[in-house]
């Protein structure tokens, strides 16, 4: 758990699902300011259930949800806009946007009733896309990218919002092995200079490579949260997947440790 002076995101005791059907059940956690957590499950053990819910997509049954020390359920829209940002699989619009256009729709929480686009909206939309060095596709047809760089234009819109936290729902689940590097990486330098993730993946070692702490769930519930170390291991992992897995530790040509995880026969 975050230091409780560096809170951001505190969920507790939550438990919500569709009508009355209950999904998650008793989820605790929090996250940190500058901190990328990665919630791994099964299909159908609750992690987009659980991402909307701290969304507001969905009104929990029981428990609570702070962003910044505030409760989310008193939050108009416009307000969770500004404490939250959504990055989604990758999608095309269909018409063909301009990416600077595309994430000047970051800003929509902070525009005007008038609808009027500021310079300061413009500038700080521009400094999002520099921070992840794509600045020059600002003119470019969002449809004519290739899906990494998409799913970048996405991620730069979010930053637009200056939200307190990006949540992301399998942001690389259609992207090739590439692009989920390029994407992964850029997630990571953010978290790097003090931007906070939530970030549901299928794939534990996408935990390896980025995170800083790792939400197994299991049928609704927390299972273990704790280091990518601590958690992904085999046992933890068959318990998650039903599957046997040997975890490899190898040294890179610079010399640092990385892990992976290994389907067994």
């Amino acid at each position: 758990m975050a230091e409780p002076a560096n809170q951001l995101l505190v969920v507790s005791n939550l438990k919500g699902g569709y009508h009355r059907k209950e999904i998650i059940h008793g989820i605790d956690f929090s996250i940190g300011k500058g901190e990328l957590v990665c919630v791994i499950g099964a299909n159908g053990c609750g992690k987009t259930t659980l991402v909307k819910t701290i969304l507001g997509l969905l009104k929990p049954f029981v428990g609570t949800i702070e962003v910044n020390g505030q409760d989310a359920a008193k939050l108009t829209v416009r307000e969770r806009a500004q404490h939250f940002a959504y990055i989604p699989q990758l999608r095309t619009p269909p018409f063909s946007f301009k990416v600077a256009d595309v994430v000047l729709l970051g800003r929509t929480p902070y525009i005007n009733r008038l609808s009027v686009v500021s310079d300061e909206d413009r500038a700080i939309a521009l400094r999002s896309l520099e921070m992840l060095s794509i600045a020059d596709l600002a003119l470019r047809s969002y449809s004519h990218l290739s899906g990494g760089q998409q799913q970048l234009i996405l991620i730069a819109r979010a930053l637009a919002q200056q939200p307190d936290i990006l949540v992301m729902d399998e942001p690389t689940a259609s992207l090739d092995f590439g692009n989920q590097h390029a994407v992964l990486s850029s997630m990571r330098s953010l978290v790097d200079s003090g931007t906070s993730v939530l970030m549901v993946t299928h794939d534990p070692g996408h935990a390896f490579f980025c995170a800083d702490r790792v939400l197994a769930m299991r049928d609704g519930a927390l299972i273990a949260d704790g280091s990518p170390q601590d958690v992904i291991t085999a046992e933890t992992m068959y318990e998650v997947y039903g599957v046997n897995m040997q975890i490899i530790e190898a040294e890179t040509v610079s010399g640092q440790k990385t892990r992976a995880c290994i389907p067994l026969p």
